[in-house]
Parts: structure tokens; sequence; C-alpha cells
């Protein structure tokens, strides 16, 4: 006669307890397997850094001779909002696109601490972009400057403003790459994430001035303002009737931005069910 040995629930499941290295290995591979990211990040860094080399071509006619550093040659607006738009976008896929297959479901048996599911996620998205950040921004200033240098214009990045506005630039991909996790987590939805994010990160701002008090208050809370001031290298003017905003403040919005969207994310998800 053969006996059956009866094995509890809690024997059955128990296992080695995941460690959070484990979890970045597993949201960077995940990351790494799919095609388009390579080729997204390869378009949008030569995209920016050639957006920046047209500004700087456009500009030199003007600059015959040594001159102060211009942000909208290295930097361009163009380039870079479309740095925010694709960064913001790819950090929002990283989570919307789990929830849409159902690989969700899987992770969140896998791992029941959902939270920390939610920081291997952040803190793979933030190492990746910083990356693509430093390559678009440090490219950017290279292919400026040597442009420049051919007309006796450019400047080293000694120059007064020249670092502050470099790291603001390399900043800005993974503060708009957190930003649109957080929100991918909060909203679940592919297209309400998207809409959300380029509303946020690109369209708001545009909607206030620095004419009053108020409506500069609200233009400076926001990530793309931010970044204007960073790498804006002259003083605003005392006479002048507008309100603008500090470079302290302006980092202070840079770190907010992805502390205040990841951690709603972390504490929503660990309240609701997938």
């Amino acid at each position: 006669m053969t006996t059956l040995a009866s094995v509890s629930p809690a024997t059955a499941v128990t296992g080695p307890p995941v460690r959070f290295r484990d979890l970045l290995a597993a949201e960077w591979i995940k990351m790494r397997s799919l095609r388009s990211t390579p080729w997204t990040i390869a378009l949008t860094v030569l995209f920016v850094v050639g957006s920046a080399a047209v500004a700087t071509l456009a500009d030199k006619a003007a600059r015959s001779g040594p001159a102060d550093f211009l942000p909208y040659d290295a930097y361009p607006p163009a380039g870079y909002w479309t740095l925010m738009l694709v960064a913001s976008s790819m950090g929002a896929l990283t989570v919307v696109s789990e929830y849409s297959s159902g690989l969700i479901r899987t992770t969140t048996v896998a791992v029941p601490a959902r939270g920390s599911v939610v920081l291997a996620k952040a803190a793979v998205t933030a190492a990746l972009w910083t990356v693509v950040g430093t390559a678009a921004s440090t490219g950017s200033f290279l292919v400026s400057q040597a442009i420049l240098d051919g007309h006796h214009a450019g400047v080293p990045i000694t120059h007064p403003g020249v670092f502050r506005a470099l790291v603001a630039s390399v900043l800005l991909a993974p503060v708009c790459a957190l930003v649109g996790l957080g929100l991918g987590v909060l909203l679940r939805h592919a297209a309400g994430t998207m809409v959300t994010s380029i509303f946020t990160l690109l369209m708001l701002p545009t909607m206030f001035s620095e004419s009053n008090r108020w409506s500069a208050d609200i233009k400076h809370a926001l990530v793309s303002a931010a970044w204007n001031r960073l790498v804006q290298t002259w003083e605003p003017d005392p006479g002048s009737l507008g309100y603008t905003a500090t470079v302290p403040g302006s980092w202070i919005v840079y770190a907010l931005w992805p502390l205040i969207t990841v951690a709603l994310a972390v504490l929503v998800v660990r309240r609701r069910d997938v």
C-alpha cells in the first residue's frame, strides 16, 4: 500500500527570498530584450546631437569671435523636447507594457513585494537614461564646440555656466523617464500615460508666463521650465517685470518630480490589486 506524504502549502511555495539585486537583473533583462530599445535610444541621441549641430551652424555666422556660452547652440529646445518625449514614453512603457500583456501578474506572483518591483524598475530606468542623457548632452556640447572652434568662438567646459548646463541636460533624461514610469504605474494605460506625460512635461509650461507671481510659481515648478533656467547662463535683468526662477529652486524641482511620482507609484501599487 502506498502512502502519500502530505505537503503543506507553506512548504510547497517556500524558497529562497528574492534579493533586490535579483530584481535589478530581471528588470535589466526585460529592458534589453526589447529590440526597439537600442534603436530608439540610438536614433534619439543621434537626433539630439544633430539638432545641436544644426543650431550651431545656423548661429555661427553671428559669432565671429569669442563670446559667452549660448545654451541654444549646444542644447536647442527642439532636440531636448524630443529627448523628454522619448524618455518619458520609454519610462512609461516599462510598466504599462506589462499591464497590457498580463506579465505583471506573473511578476507579482513571483515577487509579492510590489513596491520592490517598482523600485527595481525605477533604478534600472534611471541608470539607463542617465547613460543616454550623458551621451546626448556631452555629444551636443562637443559637436557644437567643434563647429565654433573653427570660428574661434568655442568655450571650454570650465567656462562659467557650461558645466551646469551640461549636467542639467544629462539629468533631464532620467528625470523624465522616472516621471513617465511613475505615471505609468498610477494610470496603467498606455495612451493615457503618454498623453498625461506629454501634457505635463511639454504642454503645461507653455500655459503659464512669468509676468505674474502665481503664474510664474506654477511654471517654475515644472520640469521643462527648471531645465530652461539651469541651462541659462545669463542672469535675469533686475529691472524686468517678470519673475524668474532661481538655480537652487530649479535643482529642487529636478529632484522632487521623480521622487514624488515614484513614491506615489510605490504607495499605490501596494494598496491596490493588479
